[in-house]
């Protein structure tokens, strides 16, 4: 017989879908709404004017969001989860936590993004990021110092898909840094196929706006902590800022969250036969859930499956363009995590902030393709993608 008071942990499908307030933690609703009520109210009124209720003001907290945060913790294996309005805004609200003077140690393949707001820490905060291949942990000890703060981690990576030991890495890091944290984007996996806290992160953040949401109707981020301490500081900084998520926009990120199983296994059956195909045909894939992937042992250890965005190479630029603007289902579009499949050219796209000096450097290929498959009929897909092929003539060079 099982307790009544002992939460019933479900599989991954499962918990995505189940919502449980009856520990206490979450917001009631007195009239038992199968979907928790949007609570658009900047302010809450008081019955005294010496003691506040649970909610006054909707900056530093309000019903809905607080629905939304605890059914993250719970998905992502936090102690406590926020929702922010953008996945940039998660980043730097994190990055408040380094003081000048510190240090960041972060990977080579990053989002654009995220590279530009390093680049600006150091410009302007007197913080410094290192660097390095995220894919040999050992890197990373030349740069671990008293000064090291945050330890970012992308994997896999954007575009290249690079994926990275979080497990020896976090080791290494707080063996030898204890006041250091080991911070993971974990946007391009989603809480569904790998969860970095239960592998040994501090903090976790996503971009919303990606699979969490599924639609691209929505900005928001979220981050994630398994430590209390750490939690306080976070919100501190989300409440003296106001960067919460509005309640709409908690309400859509929360409706979002229960489709993510039934989409994720869709996109990523969809992503593996593309791989496949295109491998077939001879390019160059970067694709985790592809055996010929460096790291593909390491990221199955890691998470539950390869995920649904890849990346190939054609070996022409001038290809790559044609090949991407003959798309008919795909759409030409920044970001990925949506239902509809999307193409790119990341040095042209949601990488072209990095200076191109820096992006060859990196060995990032200027003819990299990006594709974020969506929930379409595959072989729809797969004959749209091979018409551009052909037509752009970059099947031919390939082969």
């Amino acid at each position: 017989m099982v307790d009544s008071t002992t939460r019933i942990k479900y599989r991954p499908a499962t918990e995505l879908v189940y919502v449980d307030n009856s520990d206490g933690k979450g917001p009631k609703d007195s009239y038992n709404a199968a979907s928790m009520p949007i609570y658009q109210t900047a302010t809450f009124k008081q019955s005294s004017s010496t003691q506040m209720g649970e909610y006054d003001y909707s900056r530093s907290g309000n019903p809905t969001r607080s629905h939304v945060e605890n059914h993250l913790a719970k998905i992502m294996s936090a102690k406590r989860a926020f929702a922010v309005n953008s996945g940039m805004t998660a980043l730097d609200v994190i990055t408040r936590l380094v003081k000048a003077g510190e240090e960041v140690i972060a990977g080579n393949d990053l989002y654009g993004g995220t590279n530009r707001l390093l680049s600006f820490l150091a410009t302007h905060n007197n913080v410094k990021t290192h660097h390095i291949d995220t894919t040999d942990s050992e890197t990373i000890i030349p740069y671990l110092s008293e000064k090291t703060r945050l330890v970012l981690l992308e994997t896999p990576t954007n575009p290249l898909m690079k994926v990275a030991d979080i497990p020896r890495i976090s080791e290494i890091v707080h063996e030898r840094c204890p006041n250091a944290l080991v911070v993971v984007d974990n946007t391009m996996m989603s809480p569904y196929l790998q969860k970095p806290l239960e592998l040994g992160a501090d903090i976790v953040y996503h971009s919303g706006t990606k699979y969490l949401s599924g639609h691209h109707d929505l900005m928001a981020g979220v981050v994630a902590v398994k430590d209390d301490a750490i939690g306080e500081k976070i919100y501190f900084t989300i409440n003296a800022t106001g960067v919460g998520l509005g309640p709409f926009d908690c309400w859509l990120l929360m409706r979002g969250v229960k489709t993510l199983a039934v989409r994720m296994d869709r996109q990523q059956a969809n992503a593996i036969q593309i791989a496949d195909f295109l491998q077939a045909h001879k390019f160059k894939v970067h694709y985790p859930g592809l055996k010929t992937h460096p790291q593909y042992e390491l990221h199955a250890k890691m998470s539950r499956g390869p995920g649904a965005v890849l990346s190939f190479e054609t070996g022409n630029v001038e290809l790559s363009e044609k090949l991407v603007e003959l798309t008919r289902l795909w759409g030409i579009s920044v970001s990925f995590g949506c239902v509809n499949s999307l193409i790119s050219m990341p040095c042209r796209m949601s990488h072209a902030s990095i200076p191109a000096a820096v992006r060859a450097e990196r060995a990032m290929p200027e003819d990299l393709i990006r594709l974020c498959v969506g929930i379409e009929d595959v072989d729809d897909l797969l004959e749209d993608l091979y018409h551009a092929l052909t037509a752009s003539g970059a099947l031919k060079l390939a082969n």
